[in-house]
């Protein structure tokens, strides 16, 4: 297993070099989350405290890793398969490895990437991934194959689709913002037999997307003009 990722333990934890920083900056963004975005959790027995996991969530704001996380504890550390380009800020960067997160390069078939998930799902760990590979800005936006690829590496993982709304309010200050995180088993069950990572992938993030739309991103006014920008190409 790579060292910069850390080590598992047998009940699917990170163990406690990355699993201390998680647990410090998910207290930090704790008050933002909770008590400012009034934060709803809903099916957090979906959620496996241990065992091979990945999450696979919609993705409209910088916060939703935040967000999800915070939703998370302290019943499971979130291993997120976040784009590279966040380890160019090089504290960012050292926080994030240190937190045990996984750089991936977008929409490049980031092979590495996945083998390092895919490693610690082995181990036991949970990995959450975006299949839509970015924030949405309000557009309806293609399912990547790597959360299906992954699902369908480890025989045993279980998948949970997750919904995350409010989380665009956060920026939208004095307005406050009222998040709420779901927790859900796909409806169509497990991955089948013979099924695609495409497919998995597609009708898991079907379902997410039934229950989260896309919706803009970015203060007030930036929001209401990138929305007049989408319903006038529509």
């Amino acid at each position: 297993m790579n060292a910069r990722f850390g080590m598992v333990d047998d009940a699917g934890m990170v163990g406690d070099r990355s699993l201390l920083m998680y647990r410090i900056v998910m207290a930090v963004a704790t008050p933002i989350v909770r008590w400012w975005g009034r934060l709803e959790v809903v099916g957090k027995q979906y959620l496996p405290a241990s065992g091979p996991t990945v999450l696979l969530a919609n993705h409209d704001s910088h916060w939703d890793p935040v967000v999800v996380g915070v939703a998370g504890v302290p019943r499971r550390q979130i291993r997120a398969l976040a784009k590279a380009s966040l380890w160019r800020n090089r504290l960012l960067g050292w926080v994030l490895d240190h937190m045990g997160q996984i750089p991936i390069e977008r929409g490049r078939g980031d092979a590495k990437a996945l083998a390092a998930a895919i490693d610690q799902l082995n181990a036991g760990a949970c990995i959450g991934v975006f299949p839509e590979g970015t924030v949405s800005h309000g557009r309806t936006l293609r399912a990547l194959s790597g959360a299906g690829r992954l699902a369908l590496a480890v025989p045993d993982c279980q998948v949970v689709c997750v919904t995350i709304t409010g989380a665009v309010d956060i920026v939208r200050f004095p307005k406050r913002p009222r998040l709420r995180v779901e927790f859900f088993a796909p409806a169509d069950g497990p991955p089948r037999s013979g099924e695609s990572a495409v497919a998995l992938t597609k009708r898991t993030m079907a379902e997410i997307r039934a229950g989260a739309p896309p919706v803009v991103t970015g203060r007030r006014r930036r929001a209401a003009a990138e929305q007049a920008a989408l319903d006038a190409a529509s």
